[in-house]
C-alpha cells in the first residue's frame, strides 16, 4: 500500500470539510477479526476523493444512499466519485486485530487468559481499525458505539456509558485528528478520581491490579500537579472532558497522547522495585503526554514535518513542569544524561535532519523522524528560546498560538508569527539557524596566560549563537562560573582552574570538548563537582570524544572506575553503565579484557551503597549484567545471598537468569523453572529474551523474529535483545550476514513503528568488521526496502564505522 504524500494531503484538505464521524465497533466475534462501520459526514469542493481503509474484507460502501462496489478498493484507498456539496459516507469493513502495536491491538494475558484490546492510530494506523480520511489536518468530532463481551469495560476519547450488557456509547468529542483517536476495550481494572472538576481515571490489566493500586496515588499526584501548572501556564484549561490514563499491553512506544484517554506501556506499572530515576521518568511521561493536550491535540500540525511542534514542545514542557511543579527532581540531569545524549548521537548520524524539515516526506517516511532530533534537540532549542525571550514573551506567544488555532491545525510559520506578535525579535534568523539546519557546532577550550578562549567550529555556514555558562572547578570542590555569549568563532573568557567546562549548565546544543589539562585532572576533580547536570555535560563530552576516536576508550573506563565510588545519582550510574555495556565493551574494546574492571567497580560500589536505596538497586542491576561470578549470582537466586536491603523480585530474578544463561551456567530447564514461578505476560517476555541467549536457541529465536507475524511487540523486541552479546560473537557469527538478507522481509509481516525497532534491536552490533560496510550500504541503497529498515541500517552503519575507526586508532 502506498503512503500518503504531502501533495495528496494538501489537495484532499482543500477539497473536503469534515463534519462528523459516527463509528460503530462490533468486537463480539470469536476469531481474529472484528467489524467496524464508519458513518462520515463531510462537505466537498470537488467531485472526487478517496477514503482510507485497510480491511481483511470490505463489506459495503454507501455514498449518499447509493451502494458502491467494494471491489473498487485499491491499496487501502476506496475512490469516491460524484461528491456533492454535503455528503454522507457509510463504510463497513471486517478488519484484523493487530499484534504489531498499531491498529486495534489484541493481547492475551498469559497470567489469566483474558483478552485486552486498544487502538493505536499514529500515522498510517487508523485505517487498520476504522475507515477514515487519515491525515492530521482533517479533524472532526467523533461519537462511538461498541459491542463487546459483557464483562468488558470500554474507554475512549469521549466519556463512555454502558447502555446494556456488552453495549457502550462514547460521547461526542471535540474535533480530533485521526492519529489520536483511540478505543480501549477489555476487562480492565479501573481506578477513578476527580480533581478541579476533571474526572480522572487509571486502568490496567487485572493481573497488574495490585501494582497499579499501590502506585495510584503517586500517579494521581503527578497528574494533579501537572494540571495545576499547565492551567497556570496556559490560558485555556484542559479541554477534553475526562482524563483517563490507561496502561496497555504490547505497546510499541512509551505512551500516546489520545485526548481524554492517554495510553501508556504497561511496563510503567512497576511489578517490583523501581529506582527513583524510573519513577521520575514515569512522571515525566505523564507530564509529557498531558502537554500534548494543548500542543498536538488542541492545536495540531498540518503535516508531519511539523511534528516537532508536538514532540519538542511536550519534551521541553515535561522536563520544565516536572522540575518546577511535581514531587520529582533531577529532571534536567536526566535530560542531559539520557535524552540529550540520544539527540546528540542522532544529530551526528547520516540520517540527521533539521528539527523542522521541509514537508517533502510522505507519511510512512515521516515515521522515521520520530527520533532524538524531534524530541531532544527540539526540546533543547525551545529551552534555549524560552530563556532568550523570557517567559512573559514566550508564554504570551504560545497562548496566542493556542487560542488562534484551537481545535485546528497550524505550522511553524504561524507559531513564529505569534511569538513575533508577542514581542520576539529576529526569530526568522533563529529559525533558520536552529530549526532549518542539521548537525551541531563544536565548542572547544584553549587555555591562555590570561584565562581561556572558547572556539566555535560549525559544520556549515549557519554560525549559530550560543548563550552558555562556563564553569571552572578545583579538586577541593570550589567552583566559579560566568555567562558567555558565543556569537563569533572565538571569545576570550577570564576564567581558569583545574577543570574548565563549557556549557556547564547544559544550556545550548553543541559538542563540548575538554582541554588536555582538564582531561588530565578529571579523575581527581570530577568526584568533587556537586552539580549532577554539569557531571552529565562532562560525561557527554567524554562519550562523544570516544565515539569520534579523539579519546581512548580505555581512558573513559578508567574515569568511570575512578568516579563511580563518589557518584550518588542513579541516573548517572544507570546511564553510564548502559553506555559501557552497549557501546564500549565488545564494540570499542575487547569484551573479555575490559569487562572485569567495570564489573569490579560496580561490585565495590554495591558493597558501599545504602541498603534498600535506589542507588543500590541500579548498581545491583548493572553489576549483574557485567559480572562473570556465576556462583554469586546463583546464590542471590537460591539461598538469600543478595546484599542486605536488595529485594530479589521477579524482574531481578530474570536478570540473574539471563546472565547465568550467557555465562553457560543455566540452560533451558532453568528458564522453564523460572517461568513456572512467574506465569505472567512479563514472565513470558523475559523467558523469550533468555531463550534467545541460549547457544542452541539462536535459530528458533531468529526464525521468530524474521518470520512470525503473531509474536507480540514486547516478546519480539525481547527476543531480539537477547540474541546478540559480545561474549557470544563466535556463536552468532553465522547470523551476521543473514541480517542483511532477512530483515527486509519483516516489513511484509509487520507495519509501523515496530519494523524499525526490530531492525535496530537485531542488527549485529557486536560484529565489528569493515567487511560489513558493503552489504550495509547495499541494503540502504535498495529502495525496494521500506524506509524504516534502511534508516535503522544506516544508523547501524554509522556506529559500525565509528567502532572500526576507534579500534584502528587505539588498537
Amino acid at each position: 500500500m502506498r503512503a500518503l504524500t504531502v501533495e495528496e494531503a494538501r489537495q484532499r484538505a482543500a477539497d473536503l470539510a469534515l463534519r462528523s464521524y459516527e463509528v460503530a465497533f462490533d468486537l463480539t466475534g470469536s476469531g481474529d477479526t472484528f467489524v467496524t462501520t464508519s458513518r462520515i459526514r463531510f462537505g466537498a469542493a470537488s467531485t472526487t476523493s478517496w477514503v482510507d481503509v485497510k480491511p481483511e474484507r470490505l463489506v459495503s460502501v454507501e455514498l449518499n444512499g447509493q451502494a458502491l462496489d467494494p471491489g473498487a478498493l485499491d491499496g487501502g484507498r476506496f475512490p469516491l466519485t460524484g461528491l456533492t456539496a454535503e455528503n454522507e459516507l457509510v463504510v463497513t469493513a471486517e478488519l484484523k486485530y493487530s499484534a504489531d502495536g498499531e491498529g486495534l491491538v489484541r493481547s492475551i494475558d498469559a497470567a489469566d487468559g483474558r483478552a485486552y484490546t486498544y487502538g493505536m492510530s499514529s500515522l498510517e494506523s487508523a485505517p487498520r481499525y476504522f475507515p477514515c480520511f487519515d491525515q492530521p489536518d482533517l479533524k472532526a468530532p467523533y461519537t462511538m458505539t461498541v459491542k463487546c463481551p459483557e464483562d468488558w469495560v470500554v474507554l475512549g476519547n469521549g466519556a463512555a456509558t454502558r447502555i446494556a450488557p456488552g453495549e457502550w456509547t462514547l460521547a461526542e468529542t471535540k474535533p480530533l485528528s485521526t492519529y489520536f483517536v483511540t478505543l480501549v476495550a477489555g476487562p480492565y481494572h479501573q481506578i477513578r478520581s476527580e480533581y478541579d472538576g476533571i474526572p480522572l481515571g487509571l486502568a490496567c490489566r487485572q493481573s497488574l491490579k495490585e501494582h497499579l493500586d499501590r502506585d495510584a496515588e503517586d500517579l494521581f499526584r503527578t497528574t494533579r500537579e501537572a494540571l495545576d501548572e499547565y492551567h497556570r501556564l496556559f490560558r485555556q484549561r484542559y479541554p477534553f472532558g475526562e482524563y483517563w490514563q490507561v496502561f496497555v499491553p504490547d505497546f510499541n512506544l512509551g505512551a500516546m497522547e489520545n485526548p481524554g484517554c492517554v495510553t501508556f506501556a504497561d511496563s510503567l506499572v512497576f511489578r517490583g522495585q523501581a529506582t527513583e530515576a524510573e519513577r521520575s521518568t514515569r512522571a515525566r511521561i505523564v507530564v509529557h503526554e498531558m502537554a500534548h493536550m494543548w500542543f498536538g491535540d488542541l492545536v495540531t500540525m498540518k503535516w508531519w514535518n511539523d511534528m516537532w511542534l508536538n514532540e519538542s514542545f511536550a519534551e521541553y514542557m515535561a522536563h520544565r513542569v516536572s522540575e518546577e511543579a511535581t514531587s520529582y527532581g533531577g529532571n534536567w540531569t536526566d535530560f542531559a544524561f539520557v535524552r540529550k545524549w540520544w539527540g546528540l548521537q542522532t544529530d551526528q548520524s547520516s540520517s540527521t535532519h533539521p528539527v523542522a524539515p521541509d514537508s517533502l516526506k510522505d507519511a510512512r517516511q515521516s515515521l522515521d523522524d520520530f527520533d532524538g532530533i524531534s524530541y531532544a534537540k527540539g526540546a533543547a532549542v525551545l529551552k534555549q528560546l524560552a530563556k532568550y525571550l523570557g517567559d512573559e514573551v514566550f508564554l504570551k506567544g504560545v497562548n496566542a498560538h493556542l487560542e488562534a488555532h484551537e481545535y485546528g491545525n497550524a505550522d511553524l510559520h504561524e507559531f513564529i508569527e505569534k511569538l513575533t506578535e508577542a514581542g520576539a525579535r529576529d526569530l526568522d534568523t533563529w529559525s533558520e539557524q536552529w530549526l532549518r539546519t542539521s548537525g551541531l557546532d563544536t565548542i572547544t577550550v584553549e587555555r591562555t596566560g590570561e584565562g581561556i578562549v572558547l572556539h566555535r567550529k560549525s559544520p556549515d555556514d549557519s554560525r549559530r549563537l550560543h548563550k552558555l555558562s562556563v564553569g571552572a572547578y578545583a579538586a577541593d570542590g570550589s567552583a566559579t562560573s560566568t555567562d558567555v555569549v558565543l556569537a563569533e568563532d572565538s571569545v576570550e573568557v577570564a576564567l581558569g582552574n583545574d577543570v574548565i567546562v563549557a556549557d556547564a549548565a547544559d544550556d545550548t546544543w553543541a559538542k563540548i570538548r575538554l582541554d588536555a589539562v582538564s582531561l588530565a585532572n578529571l579523575p581527581a576533580v570530577l568526584p568533587a563537582i556537586a552539580d549532577g547536570t554539569t557531571r552529565a555535560v562532562i560525561w557527554n563530552s567524554i562519550r562523544d570524544a570516544v565515539a569520534d576516536a579523539e579519546l581512548d576508550p580505555r581512558q573513559a573506563v578508567d574515569l568511570f572506575v575512578a568516579a563511580l565510588p563518589h557518584e550518588d545519582s542513579d541516573i548517572a550510574v544507570g546511564s553510564l553503565a548502559q553506555w559501557l555495556e552497549g557501546r564500549v565493551l565488545g564494540r570499542y574494546l575487547d569484551y573479555d579484557q575490559y569487562r572485569a574492571p567495570v564489573a569490579d567497580a560496580l561490585g565495590n560500589k554495591l558493597a558501599t551503597t545504602a541498603p534498600g536505596s535506589s542507588l543500590q538497586l541500579i548498581t545491583a542491576r548493572t553489576f549483574v549484567a557485567t559480572t562473570d561470578d556465576a556462583a554469586l549470582l546463583t546464590s542471590w537466586l537460591d539461598n538469600g545471598g543478595a546484599p542486605d536491603g536488595l529485594v530479589v523480585d521477579a524482574d531481578l530474578r530474570w536478570s540473574l537468569v539471563l546472565q547465568l544463561v550467557r555465562l553457560g551456567a543455566f540452560g533451558a530447564a532453568e528458564i522453564d523453572a523460572e517461568l513456572a514461578r512467574d506465569k505472567s505476560t512479563e514472565g513470558v517476555t523475559q523467558a523469550a529474551r533468555c531463550r534467545a541467549a541460549l547457544p542452541d536457541g539462536k535459530e528458533a529465536a531468529w526464525a521468530r523474529i524474521m518470520t512470525d507475524p503473531s509474536i507480540g511487540v514486547q516478546e519480539l523486541l525481547a527476543t531480539a535483545e537477547g540474541f546478540w552479546h559480545p561474549s557470544q560473537t563466535a556463536l552468532t557469527a553465522p547470523y551476521v550476514q543473514r541480517f542483511f538478507t532477512d530483515i527486509p522481509r519483516t516489513a511484509e509481516i509487520r507495519a509501523g513503528m515496530v519494523v524499525g525497532l526490530t531492525a535496530t534491536r537485531i542488527a549485529p552490533r557486536y560484529a565489528i568488521d569493515a567487511e560489513l560496510i558493503a552489504p550495509a550500504e547495499a541494503l540502504i541503497a535498495d529502495e525496494s526496502v521500506v524506509s524504516g529498515i534502511r534508516r535503522q541500517t544506516a544508523n547501524f552503519l554509522d556506529d559500525l564505522r565509528r567502532a572500526v575507526t576507534v579500534r584502528r586508532t587505539f588498537g
